[in-house]
């Protein structure tokens, strides 16, 4: 029976591999049946680097330094960048993203790119919700749920971005804040879908501010979420997301935060765009 349940845990995963060498596997806090997460890490490059050329080798840099081992690395590199940085990395254990996409298919639609388009290019995972397209771009729930939606439906991999404000977080309004995303965020979504999508938690005032989320504060809030979800789907759909933490994480940070039982991985901003920081960061090794 146990031999049973492990299978049917590591399916989904044999299937997005290909067959291939499966990265290194984190248990989960509480599982039923004893099912495992596989971590995943990612590099937003946001409006980075200025070149092509500088892309292209950061890219290299990268893929040629990580293995695999340690779990699922993706880089989103802007969206005219996609297509070289895709061929960089052909044959690596590094996974192509977009940043965003428009929830339409196809029309008139100026400067907007459909979810298609970055799949025909090679991409796996999409960017939605993130806080400076909240903030900047003024997507609302409405938006980035039917964004979701598109990605699934395109067969790709959502990492859907929730987190508070400064002011949301001095007003102890965590956890309502990422209760309300997550219920709008994910509106239509299928138990099944919710499986695939990862969720990065950002506490908004912790991006490129300075400040610091501790890791056991980080950690209470990825529990709360996983909670959540436990209330909008299951425990058992909820033990099988992934979280990752995107708030300003360094080297120097990694570590703690992946020995945390809810953390499954992190969604990196500017040290990204070093390649050794990254490939540190890609290469974390859990404190004990």
């Amino acid at each position: 029976m146990q031999a049973m349940m492990l299978v049917l845990v590591l399916s989904p995963v044999l299937a997005f591999y290909g067959g291939a060498r499966l990265p290194a596997m984190r248990r989960q806090a509480v599982a039923p049946a004893m099912a495992m997460r596989t971590s995943v890490i990612g590099g937003n490059w946001k409006m980075n680097p200025t070149s092509l050329e500088e892309a292209i080798s950061l890219a290299n840099a990268v893929s040629k330094e990580y293995d695999g081992s340690k779990g699922e690395a993706v880089i989103f590199p802007p969206f005219p960048f996609l297509g070289p940085v895709k061929e960089t990395i052909d044959g690596s254990s590094i996974h192509l993203g977009a940043q965003s996409i428009f929830f339409e298919d196809k029309g008139a639609y100026t400067g907007a790119v459909a979810a298609s388009m970055v799949k025909s290019m090679g991409c796996t995972h999409v960017l939605a919700g993130h806080s400076e397209r909240r903030s900047i771009f003024k997507d609302d729930d409405m938006a980035i749920n039917r964004k979701v939606l598109k990605i699934l439906e395109a067969g790709m991999i959502p990492v859907l971005c929730i987190g508070e404000t400064k002011e949301e977080y001095d007003a102890k309004l965590v956890e309502s804040v990422c209760a309300i995303q997550l219920a709008k965020d994910l509106a239509g979504v299928t138990a099944e879908q919710m499986k695939t999508i990862v969720i990065a938690y950002e506490p908004v005032w912790a991006i490129g501010t300075g400040l610091v989320c501790p890791a056991d504060v980080a950690q209470s809030t990825h529990a709360y979420i996983r909670k959540k979800l436990g209330d909008m789907y299951s425990p058992e759909v909820a033990e099988e997301v992934r979280i990752q933490y995107g708030g300003s994480v360094t080297p120097d940070s990694v570590d703690e935060l992946m020995s945390m039982p809810d953390i499954d991985g992190c969604l990196v901003g500017g040290a990204s765009l070093l390649a050794d920081s990254f490939v540190r960061i890609l290469n974390y090794e859990e404190e004990a």
